[in-house]
């Protein structure tokens, strides 16, 4: 069984495409989306399960994937996810029942194990200062793949229809599958049972008024991206008459915002502390919203200004949601992993709320101004929580 297993580190490209096939599992098929609701025959918000659902299964697997790779060894809970997620993509391509269907999408929600552990096994193999570098360029592949993915994905379904987006969900798999065999030997060297551990520590965060600041802002943030992923689809096929094709490219929206963004937070950071950066990108997020939602009652119902009023959305994330992520990890430095597990899952947890109220409550009549007023009312609570944690750091700062 151990013929051509890795024994060494991982080399930099497999942790890239381990994070990007988790973050492609999620966008890709969502072009289609409007699409499979016809073809299952059900309405827009059951077909939307597939979103929220699988949203709300990763938000769970962010608590203990950590403990149980810390147990069991990054590798084969990577393994065995990976080999779960193909499972169930097999199961999705052959699904002719929307039930059927949903259960098999929410267990493809096991990738995102990729993701987490990828930061895990940096963290293994390298001193802080090197993982720094490291992790910022597997961000890049987390903001460029959003903006590629639902563009692939839209120009097949025009081609050849929804199931072969899952085909390539499969390959996809499968390459994973032998990469990781072959390329990703055991990083952690000290397993040790750590459930207790993990777990006797969220208490503590808790009580913390500046871990429930910096979560509900960044929480908030998260969960207004996973909106509007929910959200695009029937407002641009049902209102703005978009092919899946077009869709794709705009679903990428706001990722290129949350590129730029990133990209500029490093010029203005040093102009603004921690809280005023984390502020700074919750009030553009919320002026760019709160234009696309007066011009859409206005009456000026369009392509440019829906999308491109949610370009502020990953504008504003990419200033803000950086200094969230330091702010959590900083409330308890001897509690950051166990910080960042918790306000993870939170953050994936409202995701998966906003996304199942955009597939209750949006319709083909009024769809463009519901949806930008929940993106709205989501900003304006991570824009409440950014000033909130704001005074306290500056109560801090006086005493």
């Amino acid at each position: 069984m151990n013929f051509y297993a890795a024994k060494s580190d991982p080399h930099l490209i497999t942790l890239i495409i381990i994070t990007a096939a988790s973050i492609i599992s999620l966008n890709m098929f969502l072009p289609s989306l409007a699409h499979m609701a016809s073809e299952f025959n059900v309405s827009y918000s059951i077909m939307n399960i597939s979103v929220a659902g699988y949203l709300a299964v990763t938000a769970i697997l962010q608590l203990i994937i950590g403990p149980l790779s810390d147990r069991f060894g990054r590798r084969i809970i990577l393994l065995g996810s990976v080999a779960i997620f193909c499972l169930a993509t097999v199961g999705c391509i052959f699904s002719t029942n929307i039930w059927w269907f949903l259960v098999f999408r929410i267990l493809q929600g096991s990738m995102i194990s990729g993701a987490a552990l990828s930061r895990a096994i940096v963290r293994d193999m390298m001193d802080t200062k090197d993982a720094v570098k490291v992790l910022a360029v597997i961000a890049m592949a987390m903001a460029i793949v959003p903006m590629i993915a639902p563009m692939f994905g839209g120009f097949l379904d025009e081609l050849y229809g929804w199931r072969i987006n899952f085909w390539v969900y499969l390959i996809i798999g499968v390459c994973l599958l032998f990469l990781i065999w072959l390329d990703l030997g055991e990083t952690n060297t000290k397993q040790n049972e750590t459930f207790h551990k993990q777990f006797s520590s969220y208490p503590i965060l808790f009580k913390s008024r500046k871990f429930w600041g910096y979560s509900i802002c960044m929480s908030s943030s998260v969960a207004c991206f996973y909106g509007f992923l929910s959200g695009a689809p029937l407002v641009a096929t049902k209102v703005l008459e978009l092919p899946p094709s077009e869709l794709g490219l705009y679903i990428g929206s706001t990722s290129l915002g949350f590129f730029i963004g990133s990209f500029l937070s490093t010029k203005i950071n040093l102009y603004l502390n921690l809280t005023q950066m984390i502020l700074f990108g919750r009030i553009v997020a919320v002026i760019g919203i709160s234009s696309g939602l007066i011009l859409v009652l206005m009456g000026n119902i369009s392509t440019f200004t829906i999308f491109g009023s949610v370009i502020f959305i990953g504008l504003g994330n990419g200033f803000s949601l950086p200094g969230s992520h330091v702010g959590i990890m900083n409330v308890r430095s001897d509690l950051a992993g166990s910080a960042s597990g918790l306000s993870g899952a939170m953050a994936v947890g409202f995701g998966a709320i906003v996304a199942t109220l955009m597939g209750l409550i949006l319709t083909a009549v009024d769809g463009a101004y519901k949806f930008l007023l929940i993106l709205l009312i989501v900003k304006l609570i991570s824009l409440g929580a950014a000033i909130w944690v704001h005074m306290l750091e500056s109560k801090s700062i006086e005493t």
